[in-house]
């Protein structure tokens, strides 16, 4: 009879433990990014197929959006430094692209620098760089004189 009760109340522990299982691991980039992944119905593409980069469905917003802070950053630097030069044109040239083409794969062939996706995240790296060199103010001179041959490659 003990037996019974006692194999009776291990029965009702084990059901009671595995209906309000917590799951031992909880991967944090499932839980972050599980609904970044869902892409609707209507789109071209459902991945990818780069690990971590997801399906953007408005390329063309996003990519306004960052050229526009590249080249308000871009503005606070002096016209003749070098940096700002070449990055105000590559964007602007960019930005017109994705003003002037509706077709997204038609955008990625112009631009030439693989998937959208992949062309939103380096606009992003730059944007990042930009704000960097604007807030070193990296054109100023430097405080002191460079050490002798600091800019000597290779180096000796």
């Amino acid at each position: 009879l003990q037996m019974s009760s006692l194999g009776g109340r291990l029965l009702s522990l084990r059901s009671l433990s595995t209906s309000s299982r917590v799951p031992m691991y909880n991967n944090p980039y499932i839980a972050r990014f599980k609904e970044r992944s869902v892409v609707s119905d209507g789109h071209h593409k459902k991945s990818t197929g780069l690990t971590g980069l997801f399906v953007n469905e408005h390329p063309h917003r996003s990519l306004t959006v960052v050229y526009s802070r590249i080249l308000k950053a871009l503005g606070q630097m002096p016209k003749d430094y070098a940096y700002r030069t070449f990055t105000d044109q590559i964007v602007k040239r960019r930005l017109a692209l994705v003003q002037a083409e509706t077709n997204m794969q038609e955008l990625e062939k112009k631009i030439g620098m693989g998937q959208i996706e992949e062309v939103i995240e380096q606009a992003e790296y730059e944007l990042e760089a930009c704000r960097a060199i604007v807030e070193s103010k990296a054109w100023e001179p430097l405080v002191e004189e460079a050490p002798k041959n600091q800019w000597i490659w290779p180096v000796v």
